[in-house]
């Protein structure tokens, strides 16, 4: 039975438990996989309690889908705000997510609404980053900058949608809250070398060949 790491079990409500083992369940067997038996054996609750406080299998992915938004983007709005990102503060964020990310990744692969409405907003704050960042060269609004921040975004998320590869290639679970921050080092860690790379005299003349490749193909952009 998997909880939220600030309180065990016996400390969720019955509803919250039975969210948290819908969670688990759907992201190990997906949604079609997944049962309402499974969900209410895992939570320690019967059938009837869970229809009682869901509905239907749908009312709980719905409820899903709800908690794991507001857990993901709440945090991620936290980084953004927070004037100091401490290790102590982004390992709360990783240990407060753990059974959401693990849930986004399968919702990313079966396509569900959470996951297009985080990639829509994973997107746009990386527009909105951008056009802070370099406001001459990308302008809000403009077709290069939705172009790039939803590759950034694509790049990001799609970490968590091939972990079982990186696990596998890493030999550890990359989303257990002890690896948690594995993937977010490496991408730090290689922005900051690529950056070097692309800059310098053999990156610059990819960067070119790429773009001069584009504009022919797309002369009008």
């Amino acid at each position: 039975m998997h909880s939220s790491p600030d309180r065990p079990p016996e400390d969720l409500t019955a509803r919250a438990r039975i969210r948290d083992a819908a969670l688990a369940e759907f992201a190990e067997r997906g949604f079609k996989g997944a049962t309402m038996k499974a969900v209410a054996d895992a939570a320690g609750v019967s059938v009837g309690l869970v229809q009682h406080h869901f509905g239907s299998k749908d009312g709980l992915r719905e409820a899903c889908d709800r908690h794991v938004r507001d857990v993901i983007l709440g945090a991620a709005g936290e980084v953004q705000e927070a004037a100091d990102v401490s290790p102590e503060f982004l390992r709360g964020m990783y240990d407060a997510s753990e059974l959401s990310v693990r849930y986004l990744a399968r919702a990313l692969v079966e396509g569900s609404p959470v996951a297009a409405a985080l990639f829509d907003e994973g997107s746009e704050v990386a527009e909105r980053f951008f056009a802070a960042t370099w406001p001459d060269e990308f302008p809000p609004g403009e077709a290069k900058v939705r172009e790039r921040a939803a590759v950034m975004a694509a790049m990001h998320l799609g970490t968590i949608v091939l972990h079982d590869h990186l696990s596998r290639r890493l030999g550890v679970d990359v989303l257990q809250r002890a690896n948690s921050s594995l993937i977010g080092t490496a991408l730090a860690d290689v922005y900051a070398h690529m950056g070097e790379w692309i800059t310098a005299q053999q990156g610059d003349r990819l960067r070119q060949a790429v773009t001069d490749l584009h504009m022919k193909e797309r002369p009008d952009a």
